[in-house]
């Protein structure tokens, strides 16, 4: 998308290439080494954490920057990118299977067995004749969530698929 606008190389606006912060080779902090207290971690001055070039940063579509797009929740950028209905297919798949809150740019760490199982299920939408199987795809989850998630997997059955559910939440 950026690369569309700007005339600029895809490959600029990845953290994983040659758009990385040359200070911190694109994680956003510097890690020291202390032996006796282990890493600590520093937020990048040349990028300020964002990960990427000063100039990568410059470029704007629609007064938004790479890290901008990327700080955005999957809600936030379905209006954002209204008018691309190939990105916005995406984001949807990740709205329906209750993932709404999660930053575009959000590391896979930090995310619960739930939400990557969840995330992998958006991916799988579109198939048909496949089984699944899902571990406890509800923990952790708001009631809400729950509610669209249930809609989702009936979807899945819907389209023609089996799907097996271990879960201790009766609904």
């Amino acid at each position: 998308f950026y690369a569309e606008h700007t005339g600029i190389s895809v490959s600029e606006f990845s953290f994983n290439s040659s758009g990385a912060c040359e200070r911190c080779n694109g994680l956003g902090h510097i890690i020291t080494d202390v032996h006796y207290m282990g890493e600590i971690r520093t937020r990048c001055e040349e990028c300020g954490g964002n990960r990427y070039r000063p100039r990568i940063l410059e470029q704007k579509v629609c007064e938004k920057n790479i890290t901008d797009i990327l700080n955005m929740t999957v809600e936030e950028a379905l209006n954002w990118f209204a008018a691309q209905p190939d990105i916005r297919a995406d984001l949807e798949e990740l709205y329906g299977v209750g993932l709404g809150y999660v930053t575009i740019g959000q590391p896979l760490d930090p995310l619960s067995g739930g939400e990557l199982q969840r995330l992998k299920l958006s991916s799988r939408l579109k198939k048909k004749r496949e089984i699944y199987l899902i571990d406890e795809p509800t923990k952790g989850l708001h009631i809400r969530d729950i509610t669209e998630l249930i809609k989702v997997l009936n979807q899945i059955v819907d389209q023609g698929n089996t799907v097996i559910v271990v879960e201790h939440n009766l609904d």
